[in-house]
């Protein structure tokens, strides 16, 4: 593994690290959870939101409903083993066909996971939500992101008032039934032990079910600055790190985008990734099989030395 610090000359050549060793590629087992990128135009602007969603950016735009049911239909005339679909933004629910979108998905039979910080936009849909549960409470879940079991901790990174207002959000999706999750992060220094104790007593204060024990149902992702400068992952990390390639969310997964201008959406290798170029796939699911080189930092620091997941299935 590389522990080098080179500056610019790292996370440049996809077959290369730096230091000239045989940089680490991960190829697709089976596409079995594909996620969307809702745009990512958001209600608030976080302190290190890594991919830079704010009221402002809409570097991806929106995508509609006609541009989810083509890759739904891909997945079905391909054969393709995707279990689960999954929505990411910004937050998916400024997205105004984002209830069509969710009925739509539901309706296939998949497994639906929507990532959300359960604030205003996702509240202005209260009925639609209780009716989406009625009919399909089995198949969505929501994962809140709640950064910090502490209101000040949280409102540094989202904004004074966003954890109340998170915390409103979480207390509706609780009471109606809604299976949900906990997205934290690791903020501070805390051990993990003493995180997921701080949510186990908030959670019991608020009378709202979530194992804090449980990886998928409180998952605490690690932090991912731009300007970090961790290890480059070559092929023999694998064995040193005693990790798989198929660990790797990239070996399971994809990402749908609609790029500000463009014509068509495309597939990226990831959720992490939006606007580098090396990581755009193809516009459809089928070109998007091809092997992906861990050629950013946050393959290494969200990944691989992570050990971090965005798409975790209920099994």
């Amino acid at each position: 593994m590389d522990l080098g610090t080179l500056g610019r000359t790292k996370f440049v050549d996809p077959v290369l690290t730096a230091r000239g060793e045989r940089r680490a590629q991960v190829g697709l087992k089976a596409l079995e959870t594909l996620w969307f990128n809702t745009g990512t135009l958001c209600n608030i602007t976080c302190q290190n939101c890594y991919i830079e969603s704010s009221p402002k950016n809409d570097r991806l735009v929106y995508l509609s409903l006609a541009d989810v049911r083509s890759y739904l239909d891909e997945i079905r005339t391909g054969n393709l083993p995707v279990k689960m679909i999954g929505f990411t933004g910004g937050e998916p629910f400024m997205n105004r066909e984002m209830i069509a979108i969710l009925e739509e998905t539901l309706n296939r039979g998949f497994e639906v996971l929507v990532l959300t910080n359960a604030m205003r936009p996702m509240m202005r849909y209260q009925k639609a939500l209780k009716q989406i549960r009625e009919a399909h409470g089995g198949l969505i879940r929501f994962r809140v992101s709640l950064d910090d079991h502490r209101a000040e901790i949280h409102d540094l990174e989202r904004g004074t008032g966003s954890f109340r207002k998170a915390m409103d959000g979480l207390r509706f999706l609780s009471r109606e039934g809604f299976q949900v999750e906990i997205a934290g992060r690791r903020l501070g220094a805390e051990p993990d032990e003493v995180a997921r104790a701080g949510y186990r007593t908030l959670f019991a204060q608020e009378g709202i079910s979530i194992d804090c024990d449980d990886p998928v149902q409180l998952v605490i992702f690690p932090e991912m600055l731009p300007d970090a400068d961790p290890p480059e992952i070559t092929e023999a990390c694998w064995s040193i790190l005693h990790k798989s390639p198929e660990d790797v969310m990239c070996a399971t997964s994809r990402m749908v985008v609609r790029r500000k201008g463009a014509d068509h959406p495309s597939v990226l290798a990831c959720t992490l990734i939006a606007y580098d170029a090396r990581f755009e796939l193809g516009h459809t699911l089928a070109e998007a099989s091809a092997p992906v080189a861990l050629n950013h930092r946050y393959c290494a620091t969200f990944c691989v030395l992570g050990g971090a997941a965005c798409g975790a299935t209920k099994g």
